[in-house]
């Protein structure tokens, strides 16, 4: 009997939200145990696991061993508020689940603020070119508990946002990545101490055999270390200590500063691990990224347009404000709480800012006065000002589709967002 089935085994499991990773978390744990479904929204839960759903009353009633909640599940909003936070120490996440389950994996997580599937995707792509059995999970979109056939030697690369670290009690990461820290999710963490010890979880659970990674410039990050007692072996990454290898970097995916970061960390971590740095260059040099992310998806003599519609905040467009001349900057959504721009004064002549959506007004009192600025409710309508108003211009210039704002006023998600862009550019370009 191995430990998963001793440990997880004739339990009496609630799984509180049934998105993928609900879905993924009822299959691992449906043999052994009895496991209940519970949703805010019963529509989410499909005819083949609806005798698996309970309604509230009766969900009350049970004393549940283990209750297994969905990141997206906010304690202090949902339906069963006051019986989750009676039940707190009960609840786990599908991360505490995969390290009960298999506590000898080595795993190496990544977050941050901005960057985690990027550097998550190019992680991967590292370890699989050095021919290490390697799998892609987490916040990315792949679930960690659907993986299948691994084995000893087998390591994850996981991205994992806040949400699901501050739900987890027993997770354990060897290698842990944490890329910056910007102000973020305060609708969900209240302040922004939440949110970085929410995150820095992933260190203070390390022993002293284990390897943390952390930006050597941000001072939240150096402030954590310094105030606690960090068994791991710490790494502060100063990127600028990498620049014998951007120069061997030929790809313009790595022109901007976070995505040169993005790559220090990459370096610092093969350098650990001892993989061949001559395949993480050329690793690099191949990369081409992920959707909607940094995406360049049109590109001639004198127009660039970049599509990154996965952008939610300021502090995830700086660089690429900074990394560009002459740009048409796409701007709108919803905004997030306590969110400001912080960019250098000089880079304001190069900014010509073209914003949509619920929080425009927002959004255009964000702006700095020296950045002009137009206005549209819609992203298709600003799109075709923006279009009218470059029409007849030849010089080189540069279309950023960077939102730094939720997609939910218009859009089912960033993907769906990203996508529209795209049919857009596909019709007026």
């Amino acid at each position: 009997m191995n430990e998963r089935q001793i440990y997880f085994k004739n339990k009496k499991i609630l799984i509180y939200g049934f998105g993928k990773s609900g879905i993924a978390c009822f299959n691992f744990l449906k043999k052994n145990n009895i496991c209940t479904i519970f949703d805010d929204n019963k529509k989410n839960i499909s005819a083949k696991f609806k005798n698996k759903f309970i309604n509230i009353r009766k969900l009350l009633s049970i004393e549940f061993d283990f209750i297994v909640l969905s990141p997206g599940i906010d304690i202090k909003k949902c339906k069963i508020s006051t019986f989750l936070k009676k039940n707190r120490s009960k609840i786990i996440s599908e991360l505490d689940i995969f390290e009960i389950s298999y506590p000898k994996i080595n795993k190496i997580t990544v977050t941050g603020t901005n960057g985690k599937s990027t550097t998550s995707k190019l992680l991967y792509e590292v370890l699989k070119n050095n021919k290490i059995d390697v799998r892609l999970t987490g916040n990315i979109g792949y679930p960690i508990l659907t993986e299948k056939k691994i084995k000893n030697n087998t390591i994850f690369v996981i991205e994992a946002s806040s949400y699901q670290l501050d739900y987890s009690k027993y997770y354990r990461s060897k290698y842990s990545i944490i890329l910056n820290l910007n102000t973020d999710h305060l609708e969900r963490h209240r302040t922004f101490k939440n949110y970085a010890e929410a995150k820095f979880k992933i260190v203070k659970s390390q022993n002293k055999k284990d390897y943390a990674f952390i930006d050597n410039e941000n001072n939240t990050l150096n402030k954590l270390i310094e105030n606690n007692q960090i068994k791991s072996k710490v790494n502060k990454i100063n990127y600028l200590k990498y620049n014998k290898y951007f120069r061997q970097i030929d790809n313009i995916y790595f022109n901007n500063s976070s995505n040169k970061k993005n790559l220090s960390f990459v370096l610092s971590f093969a350098k650990i691990f001892k993989l061949d740095l001559k395949t993480v260059i050329n690793t690099a040099n191949r990369f081409k990224g992920l959707d909607f992310r940094q995406q360049i998806i049109y590109k001639s003599k004198n127009l660039l347009i970049v599509n990154d519609s996965k952008s939610t905040s300021f502090s995830s467009t700086v660089p690429l404000l900074e990394s560009y001349e002459n740009i048409y900057w796409i701007l709108g959504g919803i905004a997030k709480k306590g969110d400001k721009l912080k960019l250098k004064k000089k880079y304001f002549p190069n900014i010509k800012a073209y914003v949509y959506g619920k929080d425009r007004n927002y959004l255009i009192n964000s702006l700095p006065n020296q950045i002009s600025y137009k206005s549209s409710s819609t992203l298709i309508e600003i799109m075709k000002t923006l279009n009218n108003n470059i029409k007849n211009d030849n010089t080189k210039k540069v279309i950023l589709f960077s939102p730094c704002a939720a997609s939910f006023d218009q859009f089912k998600n960033f993907e769906d967002r990203g996508k529209f862009f795209n049919k857009i550019v596909k019709d007026l370009f």
